[in-house]
């Protein structure tokens, strides 16, 4: 920018979707020029899966309305990044155009494409921090690579400083003329999920002031048993930011200095809870420098281990929660009735498909992919690779989660299974019912229906899986 320029600025909103703690539109505000936010249906929303590409429009439609009460507005367009991008410019007059980084290769890809273009045609083309607590770049090993193992990165950050959030700005700039802009409704971003879109809605914690409200409902109410009780998922002992993270709705920087001054009062579980952020912050770092992670096996020597790619029937009742072992069947309907699922849910579900099942991890990224409202690329990606025994800082693959031993250790009194499997209980709940409301009709499936024996007995599935290891080695 040259001194006096008065063009506006084209503020590109991707996954950041708050006022607060966020850097690009912090200094946007502080130019004292025109700011136009621009929101892009483009070639990498296009492809999320159905619950995320649903949970993203309410993130935009929420937005748009706190724009609107700033007494700005939230312009949408559809097609390609660059292109609309580059219409905008002319439309406009538009001088700078400026976005939150991502890190993962499809972001990348098209971030790389749309700053190169238009710097070449001597549009500023600015990218901000903001997404994570660190630039991937800026945490090295004293090797001067990047982290491989999570602990020795928690305590290399652990002591950094982390600058204080920017408040939300006052007020924004409005051009002289806004350029139109498309109807929300008309992008039909909840085609895909057909009914189940009604159910999920239940469960959404949709926009800004709810994140901050979890954030400090959990730090007041929860943190100090945070530690103890993480691990059992009829518990409402987390956080749940989860969500709100995933589509920029809350500000790492946020949730990091709220944790630390709990934990300088004292707070037990504070820094537990510092971890996890920590350790979603490891999950970004490894999609930059290893994007080869969300595709390929981490460790390629996991190459040659004979996992199914197959979608067969076993699969299907997988996704469906009928694999006949309650706690993996309780946590794949939380999963298709409230959009997330319990962590702990999620190590012992992916450890049944990839161990027990002996099916590729892929398969189950790819339906995280399309059944979570949490989806985050790197943490699904490191996630299933994690479980599965190919990934950086994974459990060792003879570590084969037993849902029964688990279910007794996390859900003795079975309120969870009993919760979300409405055979299992004699008075089925409202969630374990509406699984039924919200899964395909073609499943035909019915809460009358016979619980049905295992796909395979655990016994036989970790016999077969070590067996499998031993081979390999």
């Amino acid at each position: 920018m040259q001194a006096g320029d008065t063009s506006p600025i084209l503020l590109w909103f991707r996954r950041d979707f708050r006022l607060s703690d966020h850097p690009a539109l912090a200094e946007a505000a502080r130019q004292g020029r025109p700011v136009i936010p621009v929101c892009i249906l483009d070639e990498v929303v296009e492809g999320y899966g159905a619950a995320p590409k649903w949970r993203w429009g309410e993130a935009v439609a929420h937005f748009s309305k706190t724009l609107q009460a700033l007494g700005s507005r939230l312009i949408l367009r559809r097609g390609r990044a660059l292109g609309v991008l580059q219409q905008l410019v002319q439309e406009t007059g538009a001088g700078d155009v400026w976005w939150t980084r991502a890190y993962d290769p499809d972001a990348i890809a098209r971030d790389t494409d749309v700053k190169s273009t238009l710097q070449g045609s001597d549009i500023v083309a600015r990218s901000f921090p903001g997404l994570v607590l660190f630039e991937p770049w800026t945490v090295t090993t004293k090797a001067g690579g990047f982290f491989k193992v999570y602990s020795p990165m928690w305590r290399a950050v652990r002591g950094t400083d982390v600058p204080v959030p920017d408040p939300a700005p006052r007020s924004l700039m409005s051009p002289a003329n806004w350029p139109v802009s498309d109807h929300l409704d008309t992008w039909a971003l909840g085609a895909a999920m057909n009914r189940g879109a009604g159910v999920l809605a239940q469960f959404a914690c949709v926009g800004e002031g709810r994140a901050h409200d979890r954030l400090t409902t959990f730090l007041a109410a929860r943190v100090d048993d945070y530690a103890k009780n993480r691990d059992f998922p009829s518990m409402d002992a987390t956080s749940r930011l989860s969500e709100n993270l995933a589509w920029g709705e809350i500000g790492p920087r946020t949730i990091w200095h709220a944790g630390q001054r709990v934990l300088q009062e004292g707070r037990q579980g504070a820094e537990k809870f510092l971890k996890e952020l920590v350790w979603r912050e490891f999950a970004h770092h490894l999609i930059y420098h290893t994007p080869h992670i969300v595709t390929d096996n981490w460790r390629p020597e996991w190459d040659s281990f004979p996992w199914s790619e197959e979608e067969d029937v076993d699969v299907l009742r997988w996704k469906q929660g009928r694999t006949g072992i309650p706690l993996v069947d309780a946590a794949m309907r939380e999963l298709y009735v409230t959009g997330t699922m319990h962590n702990r849910g999620r190590m012992i579900v992916g450890s049944y498909l990839t161990k027990h099942m002996m099916t590729h991890w892929r398969i189950g990224q790819r339906w995280f992919q399309d059944c979570l409202i949490d989806w985050d690329p790197a943490a699904n990606a490191m996630g299933w690779q994690w479980v599965a025994g190919s990934g950086p800082d994974a459990a060792p693959y003879f570590r084969v989660f037993n849902p029964e031993t688990q279910a007794s250790k996390f859900d003795g009194d079975r309120t969870y299974i009993n919760t979300f499997v409405a055979e299992l209980s004699p008075q089925p709940s409202p969630q374990g019912l509406a699984f039924y409301q919200a899964c395909p009709q073609g499943w035909a499936l019915c809460p009358s229906d016979l619980y049905p024996n295992p796909v395979v007995e655990l016994a036989e599935g970790r016999r077969r899986a070590l067996d499998a290891y031993a081979a390999r080695e």
